[in-house]
């Protein structure tokens, strides 16, 4: 792949994880190309990767659109995390020293704090940092890169419309699972993992629709500013003014 192939596919990466690039939104390689100003060849190359990682789908003789994964797909993405997350516990409990389990527990108690004030945005955030923490700890790059991967795809399924979590539950589960490896119990952390993910995955309503307000022009503009491309090849708007630059809520439910 290309360097530029590789720059679009992470500003394309960028936008499906920020929520302007919705759940099966198409991704026309033509558009695409005008937008990027360069070959479909160079755009097709973006969306194989793009693809790889889960975040788009290729459908022979209709193109490449945004992932919309299903509940399956939701339970297949939580048991591979799951997997990974106990091989890092089973790493963990023999190999992490005081430092390591220090920096956990103030992980904890940063997300304790977030839902004792009622800042249910921040404690989701820093709840997934949490499964991130744990696994670069291992210091397992492999294990990294297969966990970031799948966090990914997570948060293409939170840009569905999402049940409120029992955040309180989920924060306890993190405090026992450092208390269980800690201890040594091992078979009972790799039994918390497992159903904690259980428990977010239900958290997930996969049977409601979102649709775009942004279309690929607009919703990509903010990147290509940030990336400093030339005037030339900014993006327009439909009447051929510069598109708006600001942030757009762009995801509806269904009702």
């Amino acid at each position: 792949m290309s360097s530029r192939s590789q720059a679009i596919a992470d500003i394309l990466t960028r936008a499906i994880l920020d929520r302007r690039l919705v759940p099966g939104c198409k991704l026309g390689e033509r558009e695409l190309s005008e937008i990027f100003n360069v070959s479909r060849i160079v755009i097709r190359q973006a969306l194989i990767r793009v693809a790889d990682d889960g975040l788009a789908q290729i459908e022979r003789n209709r193109g490449a659109f945004v992932a919309r994964p299903s509940m399956q797909d939701a339970m297949e993405i939580y048991d591979a995390l799951t997997l990974v997350e106990q091989g890092v516990a089973a790493q963990l409990m023999d190999r992490l020293g005081p430092a390591g389990w220090a920096e956990l527990r103030q992980h904890v108690e940063r997300q304790r704090q977030a839902v004792a004030s009622g800042n249910h945005a921040l404690a989701d955030v820093l709840g997934a940092e949490f499964h991130t923490v744990f696994v670069r700890l291992s210091r397992n790059k492999v294990m990294q890169e297969m966990h970031a991967q799948l966090v990914r795809r997570t948060t293409l399924l939170r840009a569905l419309i999402t049940a409120d979590f029992d955040y309180c539950n989920l924060l306890d589960d993190h405090a026992r699972l450092i208390e269980l490896l800690e201890k040594g119990r091992l078979k009972q952390a790799m039994d918390m993992i497992d159903a904690h993910h259980r428990q977010v995955v239900r958290g997930y309503i996969m049977d409601r629709q979102v649709f775009p307000e942004l279309t690929p022009r607009e919703a990509l503009e903010p990147y290509l500013l940030n990336a400093g491309q030339t005037p030339e090849i900014q993006t327009k708007n439909k009447t051929g003014e510069k598109g708006r630059t600001g942030v757009h809520t762009h995801v509806h439910a269904a009702k």
